[in-house]
């Protein structure tokens, strides 16, 4: 059972030897009741401030660049951010394009038989004498690449049509066929196009109602952008040796960016040099914060074995309120010790991989020795 605000509270208070409260009684709750209250969101505080990189609190994002634009709002619930995961890539144009839980943002084209989702691997769209397509933004005489994977349900190698244009079902710029011999294995489709109009219309159609072709996913993206690693600097750095050339009030000083700098605000990061295009998109990761327990339902985000930690947590703030600093020694104690186990379990490590090639030398050599 979740560890509730309520319950939580009850737990401490009971130690306490106090008047428990019930999910009537909770809003209204006075004196050490509702000390208890905060102490517990103060001991929640306490352990995150520990151990700021908890898995626990790992999130990650994306961040689509505009052109011109060097500076980027970190998402409102950051914590800590790890500037050493921030990777360029080329922004994805196919907007569900996995297909995760529905095949939602495609428009069907009617045929003999039906188009659906199917939760097969990690959800797949099922078409059957039947076209779904989607309008995505391009730059026109730009080349991307698109990449589509397919199965053959019924393994007679039917031949499955990917088009694109600049219509629905159009094939100005893309028609080929993805035909599966490997049943059961799928096959994909990379290949790519010349986008001849601002608005381009990518198609995947199976024109036979012989088999169900399940499509996996479909992904467009700019050909000429490869992913790169960001280097990360300090402001100092940028302040003296990238922002007087990111100021100039020129588009030629615009590029692909190399550097991603951590405002000392740490509201916001820059990316240097400035984008030149709004096809690039950021990804990274960060470590989240918590949103205090308030209803008397609210569930904490650690593991419910972690419960008794933040009862020890409280219990101490409760005893130095009552100036009792005997027991609040032995409750910071029992905390101490079950903080560590929770940075044991929970904490972040660093991972290495160790090379053998010195030790294979060290062999080598005291075999030299010994002969």
């Amino acid at each position: 059972m979740a560890t509730t605000y309520l319950v939580l509270s009850n737990r401490i208070l009971r130690e306490l030897n106090e008047v428990e409260m019930t999910s009537t009684t909770f809003s209204s709750s006075r004196g050490i009741q509702t000390a208890v209250k905060d102490f517990i969101n103060k001991s929640i505080h306490d352990i995150y401030n520990e151990g700021a990189e908890l898995p626990l609190l790992h999130s990650s994002t994306t961040q689509v660049l505009q052109a011109g634009d060097g500076e980027y709002a970190f998402p409102s619930d950051m914590r800590r951010v790890d500037f050493e995961s921030f990777f360029l890539k080329p922004t994805e144009l196919i907007t569900n394009g996995e297909f995760t839980s529905n095949i939602n943002s495609w428009t069907t084209i009617a045929g003999a038989g039906s188009a659906a989702y199917n939760s097969g691997g990690n959800g797949r769209a099922r078409l059957n004498d039947y076209a779904i397509y989607q309008a995505i933004s391009t730059v026109k005489n730009k080349t991307y690449k698109i990449q589509v994977r397919a199965y053959d349900t019924a393994s007679t190698g039917q031949a499955f049509k990917v088009q694109v244009g600049t219509a629905a079902e159009g094939t100005q710029n893309l028609s080929t066929t993805l035909t599966v011999t490997n049943f059961g294995e799928g096959k994909i489709l990379d290949t790519t196009f010349t986008a001849t109009a601002t608005t381009s219309y990518v198609t995947i159609n199976n024109p036979t109602t012989a088999t169900n072709m399940d499509v996996d996913y479909v992904r467009v993206s700019r050909s000429d952008i490869s992913p790169s690693k960001l280097t990360s600097i300090t402001y100092d750095t940028y302040l003296q040796s990238n922002k007087p050339a990111d100021d100039v009030n020129n588009s030629s000083a615009y590029g692909k960016p190399t550097k991603v700098i951590r405002k000392p605000d740490y509201s916001s990061f820059i990316l240097s040099p400035k984008p030149n295009t709004g096809d690039y998109t950021i990804s990274y990761d960060y470590y989240t914060t918590h949103t205090d327990l308030s209803a008397h339902g609210d569930n904490m985000s650690l593991p419910d074995r972690f419960s008794p930690l933040i009862i020890d947590r409280s219990k101490y703030y409760v005893y130095m309120l009552r100036s009792d600093p005997q027991h609040a020694q032995l409750a910071d104690r029992d905390y101490q010790r079950k903080l560590k186990l929770l940075k044991t379990d929970y904490g972040t490590h660093a991972d290495y991989m160790r090379s053998d090639t010195i030790a294979e030398s060290i062999a080598t050599s005291i075999g030299r020795i010994s002969s």
